[in-house]
């Protein structure tokens, strides 16, 4: 038997757009042998397998590049963007980074998927992840809940606080996910989480 191997999840973190260097993809291709394949996720990530007895170095050395690692398996997932095609500031690539650095890797009951978009475009598709949100005019932003991209029961999320300021979406995206993780059941993905919880009681308890 070899080594024990642990999957990371890799990105290059929030940007313009779901981009690599050469440095990077250098780096990543040094754990890449012939018998190995680089899984792209649609979640904007990389799978890579790692011995786990140099797991530590690893992730230094991706951090040097660069390349963000999260957790892969009941975690919340990195931020899915848009491109942000008008700007850093302008659609709020600040916002998205502080988000991602707040719940990224945290667990959870089933695999959370979060994303965002910097304009009512939406091309970050918010509407069919678990939680969406949408950056409003100047300086606020709309927050939805419970969509789902894939199966007969596919439906796009519900709105469920509008016109937040920065930090109330900080504060009401944590609250969101601690009682996810609190009151969900295992392996409940968060579309059925928020169908069982009931819609107006979780909003209910944001508002509280």
């Amino acid at each position: 038997m070899g080594e024990k191997m642990v999957k990371l999840a890799v990105n290059a973190g929030i940007g313009f757009g779901a981009k690599l260097n050469s440095q990077q993809l250098l780096t990543l291709a040094r754990y890449l042998t012939e018998d190995n394949e680089l899984e792209v996720t649609t979640f904007q990530q990389l799978y890579v397998d790692i011995p786990q007895s140099n797991i530590n170095e690893v992730k230094d050395e991706f951090d040097k590049v660069g390349l963000h690692c999260y957790p892969v398996g009941n975690f919340v997932k990195s931020l899915r963007t848009c491109n942000f095609c008008k700007g850093e500031l302008e659609e709020g690539m600040p916002v998205a980074k502080e988000i991602n650095r707040r719940i990224a890797g945290r667990p959870v009951p089933f695999t959370l998927k979060p994303a965002y978009t910097g304009c009512p475009v939406a091309c970050g598709e918010p509407l069919v992840n678990d939680i969406g949100i949408i950056k409003q005019g100047e300086a606020h932003f709309d927050l939805y809940v419970g969509g789902k991209a894939k199966g007969l029961d596919a439906r796009t999320g519900r709105l469920i606080a509008g016109g937040l300021s920065e930090e109330k979406l900080y504060k009401t995206i944590d609250r969101l996910i601690d009682i996810y993780a609190a009151e969900g059941k295992k392996r409940e993905q968060f579309a059925k989480f928020v169908n069982r919880y009931g819609f107006e009681a979780l909003k209910g308890r944001l508002e509280a």
